[in-house]
């Protein structure tokens, strides 16, 4: 059974931790989330939480939404999140997600 909880921490491309972790090349912190990512996952506390579908969409959405503030050209090297929803099996089912 999964509680409600809320979380804070990088938010990071799922599908480049999973690459990275099967190669064990680099830490997740180089795996920021971008405009291009399909797949997120939260980096809290030490842990990496996936997503599921519809927090994936929420989290686009949001990125979208913040992007359209951010300078042209301008490249990240990190982004926060706070994270609301349950989690389970190491999946958050997001209720709502506020990047920061």
């Amino acid at each position: 059974m999964a509680l409600a909880a809320n979380w804070s921490g990088s938010l990071i491309d799922a599908s480049c931790h999973d690459r990275q972790q099967s190669s064990k090349n680099a830490p997740a912190e180089s795996c920021v989330a971008t405009s291009q990512t399909t797949a997120f996952a939260l980096e809290a506390g030490g842990k990496v939480y996936k997503f599921d579908n519809a927090g994936n969409t929420k989290t686009a959405a949001a990125l979208k939404n913040r992007a359209d503030r951010t300078a042209p050209g301008q490249a990240l090297t990190s982004l926060t999140a706070k994270v609301d929803g349950s989690e389970s099996g190491g999946t958050i089912t997001v209720t709502s997600i506020d990047l920061q």
